[in-house]
């Protein structure tokens, strides 16, 4: 039986986001009351988190975006860009926390005492870029622990499988001259943010390290596995990576309110095992997940089950 973590802290609640947001505390708390009333609850290790040192959100965000954040959060201010990524004071301290949750489980899964992990964090992060809010998100929590993983692990080659529906905008640009790190977004196509085109496959050094599979909308399960089977699971051969991570957005679910995509429990159930496979060729059995979006409650908690059924019950 796998060696399976859930890295969760209670402060992640502290980021309130006002009434009627959809990436609320909420979404934490009737996932973490489901899994208690699930099996697997006594088979997870709950692993507590620290804030990130910003030395390492430094890895992939400048200094004066990292102090913009800070000053803006702890002046009051409620809204960060556009629109949509709303904040409150603690909400810097809360996204130290969420970094700080995913380089706890590289440490423990790279230190082989987790096989996996699962980071049960907010605010989000993928559509972070390098020095932009966006998308509910602040700092880029896949990115940072990829980074991580790389210098304080000595990790060459990391991939990052993003199945949440928006296109993980943020990790695309953070990497896209990278060839040390293989992006691989599904996401519904067209919709918000926009990008995640076919043609975007990464430039300079990093070209063909960014994989998008754009899917229509409706599309579900049967389109999902076959772009794993013919285009995923084929560049991740290829790249032969010793760490995978997944961006696990849980919103491309047919219950989901921001999108139309019909996925179910069992569609990520699925894709979780072929990722598995993956990570048992080339990585030792090495898989972080790191929580993104999931909107409607009651099918996040579901999906999130589905997903660590999955990583508890494989064996390498």
């Amino acid at each position: 039986m796998n060696n399976v973590g859930l890295i969760y802290h209670p402060d992640y609640l502290k980021h309130d986001t006002g009434s009627n947001h959809p990436e609320r505390p909420e979404r934490l708390e009737t996932m973490l009351q489901h899994l208690l009333q699930t099996p697997i609850w006594k088979q997870l290790h709950h692993l507590q988190p620290s804030l990130a040192a910003v030395e390492w959100i430094q890895k992939v965000h400048p200094e004066y975006y990292i102090k913009m954040i800070e000053k803006r959060c702890l002046a009051g201010e409620e809204i960060l860009d556009d629109g949509d990524t709303h904040v409150c004071p603690d909400s810097y301290a809360v996204a130290l926390l969420a970094a700080g949750g995913v380089l706890h489980a590289v440490d423990q899964v790279m230190n082989n005492t987790l096989h996996s992990a699962f980071c049960a964090g907010r605010p989000p992060g993928h559509h972070a870029e390098t020095a932009k809010v966006m998308g509910f998100c602040l700092f880029n929590n896949v990115a940072i622990g990829a980074r991580y993983a790389q210098l304080n692990h000595g990790v060459d080659r990391v991939a990052i499988v993003d199945w949440d529906v928006h296109h993980g905008n943020g990790t695309q640009e953070i990497f896209y001259e990278d060839p040390s790190v293989l992006y691989v977004s599904l996401h519904q196509y067209p919709l918000w943010p926009g990008t995640g085109a076919l043609t975007e496959t990464g430039s300079g050094k990093g070209e063909g390290y960014t994989l998008n599979c754009p899917m229509k909308p409706g599309s579900g399960e049967k389109e999902y596995l076959e772009a794993f089977r013919n285009r995923i699971l084929p560049a991740l051969h290829k790249f032969q990576p010793q760490l995978l991570m997944v961006s696990a957005g849980f919103d491309a679910h047919k219950d989901d309110p921001l999108a139309n995509i019909q996925l179910t429990e069992e569609s990520f159930a699925t894709m979780t095992e072929m990722l598995m496979e993956i990570s048992a060729t080339y990585c030792g059995g090495k898989i972080i997940s790191v929580l993104e979006g999931g909107y409607n409650l009651h099918a996040l908690a579901r999906s999130v089950e589905a997903h660590l059924t999955v990583l508890i019950n494989e064996t390498i």
